[in-house]
């Protein structure tokens, strides 16, 4: 799966930039301590400091801020690791997914950005485009898997990286199972062994 954001980073920029920062940062505390549902836009902006009309003007709604959160969250990105091997790097890969996971604020704040996509259209289309980003950021070690030899042409880079993560994402979400590196390297073996046995070839059709 992909790797994720790293919240915090400050940019440069004029008055309205900065108050976006302010507001996102403080969106990003209100959610890890309180989740979605107790997320409220006049709290938001007492944290960040600003007008609770600015907030409202801007954002509208929380899950209009949620969006918004998501979309500066998608911006930001670290290197991917390049290990030589495809289960290296999808090791590497499945190790930050799940660090990111059971991280203190990372956890909690994940869990509460998937659970406002599940009530407002425009939260799951920023979640997916955020997720589709990491994707993307990941997808190349597959290719040069298929470059090496080590999965078949036509391995679907996407839909293995897609794999990788699932399992990690269903035991903090439903099943409530350990989600140790034990956990994150099963779910990177399990997916190389079907990768290399040929069972994300696409038949001829882009990768979603």
């Amino acid at each position: 799966m992909p790797e994720e954001a790293e919240p915090g980073r400050v940019r440069p920029g004029g008055r309205t930039a900065r108050v976006r920062e302010a507001v996102l940062r403080a969106a990003e505390d209100a959610l890890t301590e309180l989740g979605f549902s107790g997320l409220d836009l006049a709290d938001v902006a007492r944290r960040a400091g600003v007008g609770k009309t600015t907030v409202y003007r801007r954002w509208g709604t929380a899950a209009g801020l949620v969006a918004d959160l998501l979309s500066d969250m998608a911006e930001q990105s670290a290197p991917r690791t390049e290990t030589g091997s495809l289960l290296g790097d999808l090791k590497a890969n499945a190790r930050l997914v799940q660090r990111t996971l059971t991280d203190a604020r990372q956890g909690p704040l994940f869990t509460a950005l998937i659970a406002a996509a599940t009530s407002d259209a425009r939260t799951a289309a920023a979640l997916h485009h955020f997720y589709d980003i990491r994707v993307r950021e990941w997808a190349p070690c597959v290719r040069q898997a298929v470059d090496r030899g080590e999965v078949p042409e036509g391995t679907d880079a996407h839909e293995v990286v897609r794999a990788v993560s699932a399992p990690l994402y269903y035991r903090l979400l439903i099943s409530g199972g350990r989600l140790d590196e034990a956990a994150a390297d099963h779910a990177a073996e399990a997916t190389a062994a079907a990768a290399r046995a040929g069972a994300y070839v696409r038949d001829g059709t882009e990768p979603a």
